[in-house]
């Protein structure tokens, strides 16, 4: 056996695992006017070398269209490969994109007559792309530009006599379409830009919620499973892993397979049956575990979220509870028992110390005495169990503790100290709970088996062994001998106050080891050993699992 090791707390981690919000990204837009660019001058430089295409296109300058188109094709198609690396930023390369464009597709409107040609038409797609994809002013920049291209070449075909006319008054009116459109692009490209920011918002918001949800989920100390309409475990925390046995398969399973009881315990909750206690064990020796139910999605859905508790919580309210009360009848024995029990126990002394006293009844006054004391040690153990503090847990090195334990009790009964054993896997596994309570219980454990031995007390053999049992469902602490055992018919009243099968005994041992225990978060029962002997098992709590991986 070998108890879990603890995972690092993630709480400091957690804000470190939220998405920062995201910067919007250009680089779909660009891409797509790449591949429009692509297209644009696959077909003019098709065009160009075929001469299949319209009769106005090159008409001017044949020789220099067909150099343009080829270079246009060349450059689209590096431009468009350069935007699938990390070399610049999609807004960089959409400006040089575009002066790309302003500066190619304007010498091929040269060389295909100027502005007459209608082929100015195909920089305003250009600038249109570019004042959406640019921030700011860059869009009125890249108008500016293209107005200014073309009124200087329709200044060159004037100056040297290209065209027959200049057509100065159809450049400036696509100038001022240039202008419209760019001042259009920039007003669409800035509001799309904010959509895209509140979207891309939202979508981290809604992210990091999900990642808090899940987070806050695997650190809630309560078991959470959520099953679909075919009963298989879609979600499950740490905590209900822990409380479901540690299997080793989880998600995607069939909830019938990792923990039938919790499987039966469903179906019974689905046939409405009320009377039915939702109390359970999903192994034989495993926590007694309290389940609840709430569906999810609509009437006609079928999946459910499972809440699972260990009822050692309540029963430690229960505990605290039922300690008040006792607590008042302890004052109560206390004041009108006590003084009456102190006379007579000191009349049977006096009585004791006379001559006047027949020997014979020397043995009457001897069992006066004797249970004087029985019922005054029943009082104080009572005393002891209403006065005790609530308990207060720390990190306790298990080993240490019990080698304390094994010092003391092999001190107090003169035991060879070889006739206690102390073994933990790992050596250095701590355990959460108030080491003083623990202690007493094992101590009063100890020295129960040690009373009940009928053997010389050198051949006793105490063993304290802590670990992990599968079937126990997390770490335990196991407290074995090699006494007479406990008879089958008694085991089951051993935990029951003022049960004893001695006649010396006052019946409350083991009864106010259970109490301390259960204060501690801790269940301890007896486990009948096949081959003899007596054997108790202390279920120790397991610590908060905190994003623990589930399998």
């Amino acid at each position: 056996m070998s108890l879990p090791s603890e995972d690092s707390d993630p709480r400091d981690q957690v804000l470190s695992r939220l998405r920062p919000g995201a910067a919007p990204h250009d680089a779909e837009t660009l891409r797509a006017f790449l591949v429009y660019r692509i297209l644009l001058s696959s077909l003019l430089a098709f065009f160009a070398v075929t001469s299949a295409g319209p009769a106005l296109l090159g008409w001017a300058l044949p020789t220099v269209f067909q150099t343009t188109a080829l270079v246009y094709l060349a450059a689209s198609i590096a431009q468009g490969m350069l935007s699938y690396t990390p070399v610049a930023a999609a807004r960089t390369q959409a400006l040089a994109t575009v002066l790309t464009d302003i500066l190619l597709l304007t010498l091929i409107m040269f060389t295909s007559g100027g502005v007459e040609s209608g082929l100015g038409m195909l920089l305003a797609v250009s600038i249109a792309a570019g004042g959406g994809l640019s921030p700011g002013r860059t869009a009125l920049f890249l108008a500016a530009i293209a107005t200014l291209v073309v009124m200087v070449a329709q200044g060159l075909a004037h100056l040297y006599q290209i065209f027959p006319t200049t057509a100065y008054t159809h450049a400036g009116v696509l100038g001022a379409a240039y202008f419209a459109i760019a001042a259009l692009a920039r007003v669409l490209g800035e509001r799309l830009r904010r959509t895209e920011q509140i979207a891309s918002r939202r979508e981290v918001d809604l992210a990091n919620l999900a990642e808090l949800n899940e987070y806050i989920i695997q650190q809630m100390e309560t078991g959470v499973l959520a099953l679909d309409a075919d009963q298989r475990i879609r979600l499950i925390n740490g905590a209900a892993w822990h409380l479901l046995g540690m299997p080793d398969s989880c998600r995607d399973q069939p909830l019938a397979v990792v923990a039938p009881g919790l499987a039966h315990q469903v179906s019974r909750w689905r046939a409405h049956d009320e009377r039915h206690q939702r109390r359970f064990r999903v192994l034989p020796q495993g926590k007694d575990l309290g389940a609840s139910f709430a569906p999810l999605g609509g009437p006609e859905s079928k999946a459910l979220l499972v809440f699972l508790e260990d009822t050692a919580r309540l029963n430690e309210q229960a505990q605290r509870l039922k300690l008040g009360s006792l607590g008042r009848l302890a004052a109560s024995i206390a004041h009108e028992i006590r003084n009456p029990l102190g006379a007579i126990g000191h009349a049977g002394q006096l009585l004791d110390e006379s001559e006047a006293i027949p020997p014979g009844d020397h043995r009457l006054i001897e069992i006066i005495t004797t249970n004087t004391r029985r019922v005054n040690l029943i009082i104080d153990n009572v005393l002891q169990l209403s006065r005790r503090d609530h308990a207060r847990p720390r990190e306790t090195l298990l080993r240490e503790l019990l080698e304390e334990v094994a010092a003391d009790i092999s001190q107090r009964r003169e035991l060879p100290r070889e006739c206690v054993h102390v073994d933990v896997q790992p050596p250095g596994a701590q355990i959460l709970v108030d080491p003083s309570q623990l202690r007493q219980v094992l101590v009063n454990l100890c020295e129960n088996a040690v009373d009940h031995f009928q053997l010389p007390v050198e051949e006793l053999r105490l063993q304290l062994v802590g670990g992990t049992v599968r079937e126990a469902g997390g770490p335990v602490l196991d407290i074995c001998d090699n006494g007479p055992g406990i008879p089958p018919e008694s085991a089951r009243q051993i935990f029951e106050p003022f049960f004893t099968t001695r006649s010396s005994g006052s019946g409350l041992g083991l009864y106010i080891a259970r109490e301390l225990s259960e204060a501690n978060g801790v269940r301890l029962e007896y486990i009948p050993k096949p081959l003899g002997g007596t054997c108790f098992r202390m279920l120790l709590p397991v610590r908060p699992v905190h994003a623990r991986s589930v399998p």
